[in-house]
C-alpha cells in the first residue's frame, strides 16, 4: 500500500485495543477509503457489507430505496453465514439479525464489522439512524471484542450523523480518520509502483488535472506520455474512464447533486472564489441554510475551502474550488461537444492550457503548504493561508497568490510561477514586486515582516533582480 502508514498503524492498534471500537472513515468519493480498510484487515472481516449508491438504487427495480437497502442487507448476512430466514421490514429488524448473527459467531476473539458506504443506507423516512443508534449504544458498546467500522464519501452525513452527534451517538465514535488525497510525493511513489516514468515535472501536472486521488491515477497505463494518459482517461472516446465522472461523482455522494453542481461552476469563474452572498447572487440560490448546508458539505468533502483574505474580518469569508479533477474537467472537457481522441497531445503548447497551468499550480500550492512550511522551516510555527487582491484606488491595485501570516510576526508573499525552466525576474518584475509589497506593508502593523518568497518549478535564474527574493522553493520541496 501506498502512503497511509499512520493510518494503517492507528487502525491495527484499535483492532487489538482488546475494548469496543466504533471508527469512522470519510473522505472524498475515490479517495480509497474502501482500500485502505480492506488491505489493513483482509481475511478478518466477520461482516462487510456495502450499501447501494443513488445511482444503483434508481436504476433497480424492487420497491423502495428503503426495501433494495434492506434487502442487500439481508443478502449480505446470507454470503457470510446466517441461517435463511426471512428478509427484514426495517433498519430495527435488520440490526437485530446482525446482532443474532454475529453472536452466534462469538467465540471471544475479536469480531470485525465492516459497514461501507454508510450514509447511502440513510435513505429517506428510513429510521436508519435510530436502527443503528439502538444497535451500537444498546449491544455494540458493551462487547468488547467487537470493532466497527464505518465509511462514507458523504463525508458532511458522517460528520453531522455521527462525529459532531449531539444525539443518542454524541461521544460515541471511538476514532476518526478523514483520509485526504495524495500528496505530490505519495502520487509518484504509486506511480512508480505501476512502472509508470514520469518526470517530477508531468507528475505535477498530472496532480493538477486529476489531484492525488488514487483511482483516477490507477488508469494512467505506463508505456504512454501525460498527454496521451490524459487523452485516455478524458477524450480518446465516447467511454474514457473520467468523461462522465463529474455527474457520477456529484450525484453518489450528494442527495441534491444539482444544486451542488451550481456551486462548484459557479466557483470555478473565479479563482480567488466568491463569499456566500455572491454565491447566492451568480447561482440563484436563496441566502440561508440549504445554501450553508450545502456549503459546509462541498468543504468536508474536500472539493472546496473557506478562508479569509487577508485584510478582511470574519464576516468576508470567501469560498474557493480547490479539486483538481473538477477544475480540470470544467476548464476542457465539460464543453466538448465533439470527441478528439488527440486533444491533449495537440493543445499542451496552447495560450489556454498555459493559463490554466498558471492557476492550476496555486492550487496544487495551496494543498502542499505543509511542504512549504518546511521549506521555510518554519513547520513548528502557527500560520494562517489566503489570497489577497487589492482594488485600484487612487494608485493601481495589486493580487497576491499565497500569502502565509505566521505567529514569528513574518509574512510570507508567496509568488507562484510554473515555468519550463528556471524562472528569471527582469525590470518590469521588480517593479510589480516592489509595489506589491509596499502596498502590503502599508496593510499590515509596523511590527510585522514581508519576507518575497518565490514558489516555482526549477528555481530562480542568477541576474540583476534576483536578490528580489528572501526565499526560494521549488518543486523538489513540494515532493517532501
Amino acid at each position: 500500500m501506498i502512503g497511509r502508514s499512520k493510518e494503517v498503524q492507528r487502525l491495527k492498534e484499535l483492532y487489538d485495543s482488546g475494548s469496543a471500537q466504533l471508527v469512522a472513515v470519510h473522505g472524498r468519493r475515490r479517495v480509497g477509503k474502501t482500500f485502505l480498510v480492506n488491505e489493513t484487515f483482509q481475511g478478518k472481516f466477520t461482516f462487510h457489507h456495502a450499501g447501494l449508491s443513488p445511482l444503483e438504487l434508481d436504476q433497480m427495480a424492487g420497491g423502495s430505496p428503503l426495501r433494495k437497502q434492506l434487502k442487500h442487507f439481508y443478502n449480505s448476512l446470507l454470503l457470510h453465514g446466517m441461517k435463511k430466514s426471512r428478509c427484514p421490514d426495517n433498519w430495527l429488524d435488520a440490526f437485530l439479525m446482525l446482532e443474532l448473527f454475529l453472536q452466534s459467531r462469538d467465540d471471544g476473539q475479536r469480531m470485525l464489522v465492516f459497514l461501507d458506504e454508510l450514509p447511502w443506507l440513510d435513505t429517506q423516512r428510513s429510521g436508519f439512524m435510530t436502527a443503528f443508534e439502538g444497535f451500537w449504544n444498546t449491544w455494540g458498546c458493551s462487547r468488547k471484542n467487537l470493532m466497527v467500522v464505518v465509511c462514507g464519501s458523504a463525508t458532511s452525513w458522517i460528520l453531522d450523523k455521527l462525529i459532531n452527534n449531539h444525539g443518542g451517538m454524541y461521544n460515541r465514535v471511538t476514532y476518526e480518520i478523514a483520509l485526504e488525497p495524495f500528496s505530490l510525493k505519495e502520487c509518484e511513489e504509486f506511480l512508480r509502483s505501476k512502472k509508470i516514468r514520469l518526470s517530477r515535472y508531468d507528475i505535477v501536472q498530472a496532480y493538477m488535472a486529476v489531484g492525488g486521488i488514487p483511482y483516477y491515477l490507477n488508469y494512467f497505463e505506463k508505456g504512454l506520455s501525460l498527454a496521451q494518459n490524459i487523452d485516455q482517461l478524458f477524450f480518446a472516446f465516447k467511454a474514457a474512464p473520467l468523461r462522465d465522472e463529474f455527474d457520477r461523482l456529484f450525484s453518489s455522494v450528494f442527495t441534491n447533486p444539482d444544486m451542488m453542481k451550481s456551486i462548484v461552476i459557479c466557483l470555478n469563474q473565479k479563482n480567488g472564489g466568491y463569499t456566500r452572498s455572491e454565491i447566492a447572487e451568480q447561482t440563484g440560490l436563496t441566502l440561508g441554510g440549504s445554501l450553508s448546508d450545502a456549503l459546509k458539505a462541498l468543504e468536508s468533502s474536500d472539493f472546496i475551502i473557506r478562508y479569509i483574505p487577508f485584510g478582511l474580518s470574519k464576516k468576508e469569508e470567501y469560498y474557493k474550488l480547490v479539486d483538481p479533477f473538477c477544475i480540470f474537467y470544467l476548464k476542457f472537457v465539460r464543453d466538448q461537444d465533439a470527441l478528439n481522441g488527440s486533444f491533449w497531445q495537440q493543445s499542451v503548447t496552447s495560450p489556454s492550457v498555459a493559463a490554466w497551468r498558471g492557476i492550476a499550480f496555486e492550487n496544487v500550492c495551496f494543498r502542499h503548504i505543509r511542504q512549504i512550511k518546511q521549506a521555510l522551516g518554519i513547520s513548528g510555527v502557527s500560520t494562517r493561508q489566503s489570497a489577497w487582491s487589492k482594488r485600484a484606488d487612487d494608485r493601481e491595485g495589486t493580487q497576491i497568490d499565497l500569502l502565509i501570516e505566521r505567529k514569528d510576526q513574518v509574512v510570507n508573499m508567496c509568488e507562484i510561477k510554473f515555468h519550463t525552466q528556471k524562472f528569471a525576474s527582469n525590470k518590469g518584475y521588480h517593479a510589480t514586486l516592489v509595489h506589491r509589497q509596499a502596498l502590503l506593508e502599508e496593510a499590515l502593523p509596523p511590527y510585522m515582516v514581508v519576507h518575497s518568497t518565490l514558489i516555482t518549478t526549477y528555481g530562480l535564474a542568477y541576474n540583476e533582480y534576483s536578490g528580489d527574493f528572501e526565499t526560494v522553493i521549488t518543486m523538489e520541496d513540494l515532493f517532501r
